[in-house]
């Protein structure tokens, strides 16, 4: 299916954010999307959980304590299919690890809006155009001891999704930035009636300059810096059968829009929302990363919305089938992301197959609602021990 225009898409977006309270927003929105179907099955839970294949989005540093010594892997996600079916984000990765305290990654993530039908016209010949946007990212992650690992992550973000016109190019943006991870796991510890493990872990990302299409201070926009922190601990019931439970919070570092209302008279001004814009362009990123902790216009319970969290849970057999569950919760007046997620997975020998499904429960439509996303890992080389 074609689409007429992009028109019809931000239109969608736009009454996804309308009657919210100071929404942040922010440019390369994809790069916050779950790829992977494991921690999408998880509800966007990965900072904690043990590391895989996919551990470049969440938290890199997790690559240090893998098993396996080398993993590659595929992931597919339909995106807005109750609207179109060519719309998708598509994610590659790959890790080795190099020694017993050091492994390094990359991944590439591309993000297609599909082909898009353009006319001035309803009986004009159409002008097919098919923006996408990409990141490409490398990480280095080193265990500081037995238990502690860290990682530096340095990612190329490209936006192609300006439409050339009479009066200007069709050149992408592209923007530069970087991530800071760390990851804690114990070793396996003995319990009354079970075995288990703790985890924990953070990851700084997308750290960086800003992204703009006209290369002007006025019209460039926030990468979506965000910070995440988790925790999570394994049951081991017996050789066989393992649950992980696992809790992630998250916050975009990015400045919360302000009252356009500046002189409190009620009334917003074109004067006004201009001035309001120009200043809050004016915010540099680090300057904003900052200040992302202290300036929604509510104070400190606003603040408090602005953190989403997610509580996932993730039953193995064998390390051979899993079954995976999670809710994630966004405050309805930042985004109103509410949603449950089901996810399953199979391996056999090196290839691994995992699936997950979304369940919105708010009152704002998901983009991913009743979405199947897929994911294909194939794991070579010896393995490690744990300790």
């Amino acid at each position: 299916m074609r689409k007429i225009s992009l028109l019809f898409v931000c239109l969608f977006i736009a009454t996804y954010a309308k009657a919210q309270e100071n929404v942040i927003t922010t440019a390369v929105p994809f790069l916050l999307v779950s790829a992977d179907a494991r921690s999408a099955g998880m509800a966007d839970n990965g900072v904690a959980s043990s590391a895989d294949s996919y551990s470049q989005q969440w938290n890199p540093a997790k690559y240090a304590f893998a098993i396996e010594k080398t993993g590659f892997s595929i992931s597919y996600t339909p995106y807005l299919t109750d609207l179109v079916n060519d719309i998708s984000l598509g994610q590659l990765n790959y890790y080795n690890r190099v020694n017993e305290r050091s492994a390094f990654a990359g991944s590439f993530r591309f993000f297609g809006l599909g082909d898009i039908e353009l006319r001035e016209n309803a009986d004009d010949q159409p002008r097919v155009v098919s923006p996408s946007e990409f990141a490409f990212d490398g990480s280095y992650s080193l265990k500081l001891s037995d238990k502690f690992s860290m990682a530096v992550g340095a990612r190329y973000i490209n936006s192609n999704l300006k439409v050339a016109s009479d009066v200007g190019d069709a050149s992408s943006a592209s923007a530069f930035a970087i991530d800071v991870a760390g990851f804690f796991q114990t070793e396996e510890l003995s319990f009354s009636d079970f075995n288990g493990r703790w985890r924990a872990g953070f990851n700084i990302q997308n750290l960086g300059p800003k992204l703009s299409y006209d290369n002007t201070e006025f019209s460039s926009n926030f990468l979506p810096a965000n910070l995440k922190l988790g925790g999570g601990f394994d049951f081991i019931l017996d050789d066989y059968n393992k649950v992980a439970v696992n809790l992630e919070i998250s916050k975009l570092l990015v400045p919360t829009p302000q009252d356009p209302d500046l002189n409190g008279d009620g009334t917003v001004t074109p004067d006004e929302r201009n001035q309001n814009n120009q200043d809050y362009q004016s915010i540099g990123w680090f300057q904003g990363a900052l200040q992302s902790f202290s300036d929604a216009p509510g104070g400190f319970s606003e603040e408090l919305k602005e953190i989403t969290y997610s509580l996932g849970t993730e039953y193995l057999y064998q390390d051979s089938f899993a079954l995976r569950a999670g809710y994630f919760h966004e405050n309805k007046d930042k985004g109103a992301r509410q949603f449950f997620t089901l996810g399953a997975g199979f391996r056999y020998n090196v290839v691994k197959v995992d699936v997950s499904y979304l369940f919105s429960t708010s009152k704002v439509k998901n983009p991913l609602e009743n979405t199947l996303r897929f994911s294909l890992t194939f794991n070579i080389g010896d393995k490690y021990d744990e300790y």
